[in-house]
C-alpha cells in the first residue's frame, strides 16, 4: 500500500471530527457567554419571599410584578435614562467623528494627511489600554482643570474610547469601496457633499451602523470609566455596584432584559441593513 493510500484515510478522519468538534465547541461558547443572560431574564419574573423585595436565586413561582412595577425603585429608574441619554449622546458624536477620522486615514496620506501613522497609533493605544488608566487619567485631568464630575464628563470620557471602535469599524467597510462610483458622481454634477450623502454614506452605512452599535453598547456597559468620573448622578451600572451591598431589586433584571431586547433588535436590523445593501 502506497503513502499516499495510507495517508488519504487520515486525513479523511480528521476532516470528519474538524466537522464536528467546530461547530460543538462554537455552540458551547456561545451558550457559555448567553448562559448568565437567560439567567436574568427568567429570574425577572421570579417572586420574592418576606418584606425585602430584593432578587432571590431560589425559584419561588412565577410572576409578571416586577415588569408591571418597574419604577418604583428609587433612583433606579433615574440612573437607567441617564445611561440611556449618555449613550446616544455619545453615540451620536463618536459615530460623526469616528466615521470622519476613518474617511481620513483611508483616502489621504502624508504628505497632506501629516501624522496619519501617529493618529494610527494613537487609536490601537487607546482600545488596548485599561479602562482604569483611562478613568483615573480622565479624573485626574478633570480635577486639575476645575471642571466637576458631571453629565459633560461622562460623556467626554465615553466619547474618547468609542471613537477608535468606529474608526476601525468604519475603515475597514472603506478599505474595500470602489472610488469610481464617486468619480461617476463628479461627472454627472454632482458636488462633495451631494457625493458624500447620496454615494458614499449608503455604501458605508452598514460599517457605520455597526460602529455606533458599538459605541453604544460600550457607553451602556461601562462601569470603571463611569465610576470615576460619574459624580452625584450615577449611570445605571455604577448604580447597580453600588446597591449591590444590600442586595438587588427585582427590577434590574427588569431593565436587564429590556436592553437586550433592545440590542438584539438593533443587530438584528443592521443584519438586515447590510443584507440589503451587499
Amino acid at each position: 500500500m502506497s503513502a499516499l493510500e495510507t495517508a488519504a484515510p487520515s486525513h479523511t478522519t480528521r476532516r470528519r471530527w474538524g466537522r464536528v468538534l467546530l461547530p460543538v465547541y462554537s455552540w458551547l461558547v456561545i451558550a457559555y457567554l448567553v448562559f448568565p443572560i437567560v439567567i436574568m431574564i427568567i429570574y425577572s419574573f421570579n417572586k420574592t419571599i418576606g418584606s425585602m423585595q430584593l432578587v432571590s436565586f431560589t425559584w419561588n413561582g412565577f410572576t409578571g410584578q416586577w415588569y408591571r412595577q418597574w419604577s418604583d425603585v428609587p433612583g433606579l429608574t433615574q440612573a437607567f435614562w441617564l445611561s440611556i441619554r449618555l449613550g446616544l449622546t455619545s453615540t451620536l458624536i463618536s459615530t460623526v467623528l469616528g466615521t470622519m477620522l476613518a474617511m481620513a486615514l483611508v483616502r489621504y496620506r502624508p504628505p497632506r494627511f501629516r501624522g496619519k501613522s501617529i493618529f494610527e497609533q494613537v487609536l490601537f493605544l487607546n482600545i488596548a489600554a485599561p479602562e482604569i488608566v483611562l478613568g483615573a487619567s480622565l479624573l485626574g485631568m478633570f480635577v486639575s482643570l476645575n471642571i466637576g464630575r458631571g453629565f459633560l464628563t461622562l460623556v467626554l470620557s465615553h466619547v474618547m474610547f468609542s471613537i477608535a471602535y468606529v474608526t476601525v469599524t468604519v475603515r475597514a467597510r472603506l478599505a474595500g469601496f470602489d472610488r469610481s462610483l464617486e468619480e461617476a458622481a463628479y461627472d454627472l454634477g454632482a458636488n462633495p457633499w451631494t457625493t458624500f450623502v447620496r454615494v458614499t454614506l449608503p455604501l458605508i452605512m452598514p460599517g457605520v451602523l455597526a460602529g455606533a452599535l458599538m459605541a453604544f453598547a460600550l457607553s451602556i456597559d461601562d462601569f470603571v470609566t463611569s465610576n470615576f468620573l460619574s459624580g452625584a448622578s450615577a449611570p445605571f451600572p455604577v448604580w447597580v455596584y453600588g446597591v449591590t451591598r444590600v442586595g438587588i431589586p427585582p427590577q434590574v433584571f427588569v431593565f436587564g432584559t429590556g436592553i437586550f431586547a433592545v440590542g438584539i433588535g438593533l443587530a438584528i436590523t443592521s443584519i438586515v441593513i447590510a443584507r440589503k445593501k451587499v
